[in-house]
């Protein structure tokens, strides 16, 4: 920048400044524009400021931002509470494209393969030929069956008059028998395999409990050697100065040395005792 000042509202003045001193032979392109629709003071927006009101007043609810509440969150809320272990599920979570509707026919129960009646049988949704419940399984077989399918199969049912409890009663005995037909087809798959000769390794749970007891064993070591230092500590903590004070007389004063001096005739010097002398038999 220099010495010169070029700031939005001083680069016309020093424009005419140059022009006047022949600095500059020709206006520039702008300079006429400029001249007619000057820039403005400040070329940043200015924060909105806020009236700091006094006194039991609540403040402006201008600036914040709005609860967004959909028709499904009720529901969800309702769903996930009774199975909250539907939650531990891995799922992959994107961005919906608002199109759901398009792919997926939710007026169809979600276990629409398993319930597939036979040549024109009859069904919760009508006489429906082969061809349409082909058509239906295969439009619906990428669809993922999970709680949201449950949720959306219920705002399905309301819009067509059934009541909400009602509604989600058949969404989740749809999913019920869905998932026990599903760990029905692994358990004999399972089974079949092992009759066959295959070998399974171990499951999550199993790993699971290998890692547990590895780190409670870590933990169990690791608490001993505490304890041991511990104890090691406590018995440090006397040196054996107290038991020689308490040997040579209280506390190993000459006045102390004298009494034991006195009483030490009387002490036995053997592990049976020193004999009585008179007084009454005891009888053991």
């Amino acid at each position: 920048m220099g010495r010169y000042d070029l700031a939005p509202q001083r680069v016309h003045t020093y424009a005419t400044a140059l022009l006047a001193t022949k600095r500059l032979t020709t206006p520039p392109p702008w300079y006429d524009t400029i001249t007619s629709i000057p820039p403005a003071e400040r070329l940043t927006r200015p924060p909105l400021q806020r009236n700091q009101r006094s006194g039991g007043k609540k403040a402006s609810r201008l600036f914040k931002p709005l609860r967004l509440q959909y028709e499904e969150d009720r529901l969800r809320w309702e769903y996930f509470n009774d199975h909250p272990w539907e939650l531990a599920r891995p799922r992959v979570v994107l961005e919906n494209d608002g199109k759901d509707a398009e792919k997926w026919d939710w007026s169809v129960p979600l276990d629409h393969a398993l319930r597939r009646p036979r040549s024109g049988g009859e069904s919760e949704e009508g006489v429906k030929t082969d061809e349409e419940w082909d058509r239906i399984r295969r439009s619906q077989s990428r669809r993922p069956i999970n709680g949201e399918a449950v949720i959306q199969r219920q705002s399905a049912l309301q819009r067509t008059g059934v009541p909400r409890s009602t509604a989600y009663d058949i969404a989740r005995h749809e999913l019920y028998r869905l998932r026990h037909s599903q760990e029905t087809e692994v358990r004999v798959a399972r089974e079949e395999a092992l009759a066959t000769g295959a070998f399974f390794g171990p499951g999550p749970n199993e790993i699971g409990m290998k890692l547990e007891d590895k780190q409670y064993e870590n933990w169990r070591r690791w608490a001993e050697k505490e304890i041991a230092g511990i104890k090691q500590l406590q018995g440090s903590a006397y040196t054996g100065q107290e038991a020689e004070a308490g040997a040579a007389g209280g506390d190993g004063s000459p006045e102390g040395r004298a009494e034991v001096e006195v009483v030490s005739q009387s002490v036995p010097g053997k592990r049976g005792g020193q004999e009585a002398k008179g007084g009454a038999g005891v009888h053991v």
